[in-house]
C-alpha cells in the first residue's frame, strides 16, 4: 500500500512540474526554449515511468520476475519521446484544438507504450482482460487530453490563482496516470515460463528499490521545481525589466515633447519624433551629433541664457525655462524647457533636454494680455492702460503735460438710427482718422468705450502745439462719413486738463477734462476747452440740477407754456406748441435747453417726455371740451424717444388715456432722426397710420438727403428760425425761404415759420405765400391760463377755426 502511495505522489508531483514548467516554455526562446523543453520532457518522462515502475515493483507475485534492461530503457525513452512532442505543441503562444488534440493522443500513445513496453520487460508470460486493457487506453486519453489542456490554460489569471490551480490539476493528473497504471496491471494476467524459457535478466530487490527509486524521482523533480522556481524569479524580473524598458520606450519615442537625452560630453545619445517635428532637422542630422550644434538655431537673445541652464542640469540641477528657436522652415517655435540631469550611483552621467511647444499658448497668453489693455473694436489703449500710463506719466513729476477727452456730437443719432454695426464701424473710421492726425507726435489714443476717447499729450508740447494737434483733430473728424451710401456729418468736443494745474492725480485731470468737453457742447459743440476755475462751478451746478431734476415730476416743479401758431391775414389760430419748462425751486423759470441735455444725457428724457406728452394731450381735450377751437397740439420728441421700441403704442395709449382724437395731435422731428429711412420710415408710417401728424422742425439746418421728403409720411416742414433772423437783410436766407416755401407747396405739404418778430418778416414770408406764422410777432409762449384768456376767449366750437 505504501509503494502505491509513493506511486501516486511521484505521479502528483510529476504533474504538477510539467504544468509549472508549461509557463516558462511558453516564455522562453531559442536555444534556451529547446532546454526548457529537454529538460522538462526528461522531467515528465522519469516522473511518469518511475510512477509505473515503482507501481509494477508494488504489485506481488508469487515468484521472482527478472527485468529485460534494454525493455526497461525503451520504455522510459518512449515516455520522455511523447513528452517531448506534446511539450513542444503546449508550449506555442497560441496552439489550436486540433494540435491540442493531436498531442495529448500523442502522449496518451507514449505513456501507453511506456506501460505495456515496461510490462514487457517482465520476463513472465503475460495475458490481457481485453476490457480493462482499453479501459487503461481510454485512461492515458483522457488523462494526456486534460493535462495538455489545462497546462495550456493554466497561463492565463494571476499568479495566486494559477498556483493553487495547478496543485489541484497536478493531483486530478496524478489519480489519472496512476488509474491508468493501475487498470492496466488489474487487466494483466501472469504464468510463470518453463525453465528452459526463462531469459537471462536482472532481478530487482523489492524491498527497498522502490523507494529508492522513488525517493531519488521525488528529489530529482523537487530540484527540477526549485530550478524553474529561481529561473522564474530571475525571468520575471528580467520581464519586469524589459517592460518598464518598453514603457520607457513607448513614453520617449510617443512623447508629444521634444526630447534629446545627451551625456556629459554634451553628445547626443538618443531624441524622439517630436523633437524632429518641432526642429523641422532630419533623424540623420541628430545622429552622432552634440548638443552644441543646435544652438545656432536658438533665437540670438536666448542663446546665452539656454546654454546656462544645460550646464547647470548637467552639475545636478533640474532646470525649467522658456526659450524660443527657429525652425528649418524659416518660422518661430517658443519653447518651454525643462533639463533634468540623470543620475547613476551618486553620479551625474547626462541630461534630459525636454522641450513642449508653447507657441500657441504664448500667442493666445498674450492676446488675451493685449485685450486686457487694449479695445476690442478699434484696437487702442483702453481705460486701464490709459490710466496706467497716465499714472506713470504722474509719478514721474517731470513737468506740465495735458490729458484731453474727446466725445463725438451726434455719435447717438447715428448708433441708434443706422444700428450697432455701422456705428462700429464709424467708431473704426474715427480711430483712424485721429490716429493719422497725431502720427509722428508723442501723442497716447485710448477709447474709453462708446464714442469717448482720451488723448495723452507728452510733456514736451506746451499749450499752442497741444491746441494745434487738438485742431487738426477736429478737422478731420467733421469730414463727412459715407455709411449706407449716405454722407453723415459729425463734430467732436473736445475738453483738456492740464498736469499739475487742473489736478494732481488722474481722476481729478480727467474729470476736469470732461467737464470742459461737456462746457464745449453746451457752447454749440464741434470745439475745444480748456480746463478753468469757472468750469468747475459750473460742473458742480450741473451735478445740482440733475439731482434736483429727478425731484421736479414727483414735486409738480414742471409744466407747459403753449405758443399759438397763426394763420396771417385773418390773424386766426391754427394750433399751439407745448414747450415745457422748470420752475425750481431756487433758480426760477429754467429754459429747455437748460435741463432737457441733463435729461438726455441721464436717460431721464423718457419719464419728461412722457409727462410733457400727457399733459399737452390733456390740456388740449380740455380746451376742446371746454368749447374751444379744433385746433392741434404740437410736442417736440427727443431722438431716443423716436427710437424707443414701443413709441406708437405708448403715444396711442396716452391718447386714449387723455380722449384727445389723434388728428389734433403733431408731433415735431428734425432732420437728424431720418438718417436711415428704412428704420425711421417704419416709425413714422406707424404714427400717420394712427392719425397722428408729423411736423418736421428745424427745416434746412440738417445734413440729411431730400430724398426722405418723397419717401416718409411727412405732413408740415417748420422753417428754422436761424433763416428767418436776417431774412429782411439777407438775400440769401430770403431765397433759401422762397425755396423751402415752393418745395412745399409742390410736395403737397404745410409749411409753417417759426421766430417771426417784426412786421417786415411777415411781409415777405406772406408774399412768398407762407401763411402760417409762430413767434413773439404775435405771442411768446404763455401758460395755459394765459394762452386761453388771449386766444379761446370768443372762439366757439364750429366758428370754422379748425385744422387746415
Amino acid at each position: 500500500m505504501m509503494l502505491v502511495l509513493f506511486s501516486y505522489l511521484v505521479a502528483t508531483v510529476a504533474s504538477y512540474t510539467v504544468l509549472d514548467l508549461v509557463g516558462r516554455i511558453s516564455t522562453s526562446k531559442g536555444m534556451q526554449r529547446w532546454g526548457w523543453l529537454s529538460f522538462g520532457a526528461v522531467g515528465m518522462g522519469l516522473g511518469v515511468w518511475s510512477m509505473h515502475f515503482v507501481g509494477m515493483l508494488a504489485f506481488s507475485l508469487s515468484m521472482s520476475v527478472a527485468y529485460d534492461m534494454a525493455m526497461v530503457i525503451l520504455s522510459v525513452l518512449v515516455v520522455i519521446a511523447a513528452s517531448f512532442v506534446a511539450l513542444v505543441i503546449v508550449g506555442r503562444s497560441r496552439p489550436s484544438l486540433r494540435r491540442l488534440l493531436a498531442g495529448g493522443m500523442l502522449l496518451a500513445t507514449g505513456i501507453s507504450a511506456m506501460h505495456y513496453i515496461g510490462m514487457a520487460a517482465m520476463q513472465i508470460d503475460i495475458s490481457y482482460d481485453p476490457l480493462y486493457f482499453w479501459l487503461s487506453i481510454l485512461i492515458a486519453i483522457v488523462a494526456s487530453n486534460a493535462a495538455l489542456w489545462l497546462a495550456f490554460d493554466l497561463r492565463k489569471g494571476s499568479e495566486r490563482g494559477r498556483v493553487w490551480l495547478k496543485l489541484g490539476s497536478s493531483l486530478i493528473m496524478g489519480a489519472a496516470v496512476a488509474g491508468m497504471h493501475y487498470t492496466g496491471m488489474h487487466a494483466a494476467q501472469f504464468q510463470a515460463r518453463e525453465a528452459s524459457d526463462i531469459t537471462k535478466g536482472i532481478v530487482l530487490d523489492q524491498t527497498f528499490l522502490p523507494y529508492l527509486i522513488a525517493l531519488a524521482t521525488l528529489f530529482t523533480l523537487g530540484l527540477s521545481l526549485f530550478g524553474i522556481y529561481i529561473s522564474n524569479r530571475f525571468s520575471r524580473k528580467d520581464s519586469e525589466f524589459q517592460q518598464n524598458e518598453r514603457w520607457y520606450k513607448l513614453l520617449f519615442e510617443n512623447n508629444q515633447d521634444g526630447i534629446i537625452s545627451i551625456d556629459m560630453e554634451h553628445r547626443i545619445i538618443g531624441f524622439n519624433a517630436a523633437m524632429t517635428k518641432l526642429t523641422g532637422l532630419s533623424n540623420e542630422w541628430f545622429r552622432n551629433q552634440t548638443i552644441d550644434a543646435l544652438f545656432p538655431f536658438i533665437v540670438e537673445e536666448e542663446q546665452a541664457h539656454t546654454r546656462e541652464m544645460l550646464f547647470k542640469s548637467l552639475s545636478g540641477e533640474k532646470q525649467n525655462y522658456e526659450t524660443a528657436i527657429v525652425h528649418r522652415q524659416g518660422h518661430r517655435v517658443d519653447l518651454n524647457v525643462v533639463n533634468v540631469p540623470v543620475e547613476l550611483d551618486g553620479q551625474v552621467v547626462g541630461s534630459y533636454v525636454i522641450a513642449k511647444d508653447v507657441t500657441e499658448e504664448k500667442a493666445a497668453k498674450e492676446k488675451i494680455r493685449h485685450l486686457a489693455f487694449h479695445d476690442e473694436l478699434t484696437g487702442l489703449p483702453n481705460r486701464r492702460k490709459f490710466n496706467q500710463v497716465l499714472s506713470e506719466m504722474i509719478e514721474d513729476k517731470t513737468g506740465r503735460f495735458a490729458v484731453m477727452v474727446m466725445d463725438i456730437d451726434r455719435f447717438k443719432l447715428i448708433n441708434d438710427s443706422l444700428g450697432h454695426t455701422y456705428g462700429d464701424l464709424f467708431l473704426q473710421e474715427v480711430s483712424r482718422r485721429i490716429q493719422g492726425c497725431i502720427r509722428g507726435y508723442k501723442v497716447i489714443l485710448a477709447r474709453m468705450g462708446g464714442d469717448e476717447f482720451t488723448l495723452l499729450c507728452d510733456r514736451c508740447y506746451n499749450e499752442e502745439e497741444v491746441a494745434q494737434i487738438t485742431e487738426r483733430i477736429i478737422e478731420a473728424v467733421g469730414v463727412p462719413y459715407r455709411l449706407k451710401e449716405n454722407d453723415f456729418y459729425v463734430t467732436a468736443s473736445i475738453g483738456i486738463a492740464v498736469f499739475p494745474d487742473d489736478g494732481a492725480d488722474a481722476v481729478q485731470l480727467l474729470k476736469n477734462a470732461d467737464a470742459a468737453m461737456y462746457q464745449v457742447k453746451r457752447n454749440g459743440k464741434n470745439g475745444y476747452q480748456y480746463y478753468t476755475s469757472q468750469l468747475h462751478a459750473q460742473l458742480q451746478e450741473k451735478i445740482e440740477l440733475e439731482i434736483d431734476l429727478r425731484q421736479a415730476l414727483p414735486l409738480g416743479q414742471l409744466y407747459l407754456d403753449y405758443q399759438p401758431q397763426v394763420r396771417a391775414g385773418d390773424d386766426q389760430i391754427i394750433g399751439v406748441e407745448a414747450l415745457v419748462r422748470w420752475k425750481h425751486h431756487t433758480r426760477g423759470i429754467l429754459s429747455p435747453g437748460v435741463f432737457i441735455p441733463i435729461a438726455e444725457e441721464t436717460g431721464m428724457i423718457y419719464e419728461v417726455g412722457t409727462w410733457v406728452l400727457r399733459e399737452a394731450c390733456r390740456q388740449m381735450k380740455a380746451w376742446h371740451d371746454a368749447g374751444g377751437p379744433l385746433i392741434t397740439v404740437s410736442v417736440n420728441l427727443s431722438s431716443q424717444q423716436f427710437h424707443q421700441s414701443n413709441l406708437t403704442a405708448h403715444i396711442q395709449g396716452i391718447l386714449e388715456e387723455t380722449g384727445l382724437e389723434a388728428k389734433y395731435l403733431e408731433l415735431e422731428i428734425t432732420e437728424s432722426m431720418m438718417m436711415d429711412a428704412n428704420v425711421s420710415g417704419g416709425i413714422l408710417n406707424e404714427l400717420a397710420a394712427s392719425g397722428i401728424r408729423i411736423s418736421l422742425d428745424d427745416f434746412g439746418t440738417g445734413y440729411s438727403s431730400l430724398s426722405y421728403l418723397k419717401l416718409l409720411p411727412i405732413h408740415k416742414l417748420k422753417i428754422d428760425r436761424s433763416f428767418i433772423r436776417d431774412i429782411t437783410v439777407n438775400k440769401n436766407d430770403k431765397a433759401i425761404v422762397a425755396t423751402i416755401i415752393s418745395m412745399a407747396q409742390h410736395l403737397n405739404m404745410d409749411v409753417i415759420a417759426e421766430g417771426i418778430e417784426t412786421k417786415e418778416q411777415l411781409d415777405i414770408l406772406v408774399d412768398n405765400d407762407c401763411s402760417k406764422i409762430q413767434g413773439y410777432y404775435y405771442s411768446r409762449p404763455l401758460p395755459a391760463g394765459e394762452m386761453e384768456a388771449s386766444f379761446f376767449k370768443e372762439a366757439k366750437v364750429g366758428s370754422g377755426i379748425g385744422l387746415e
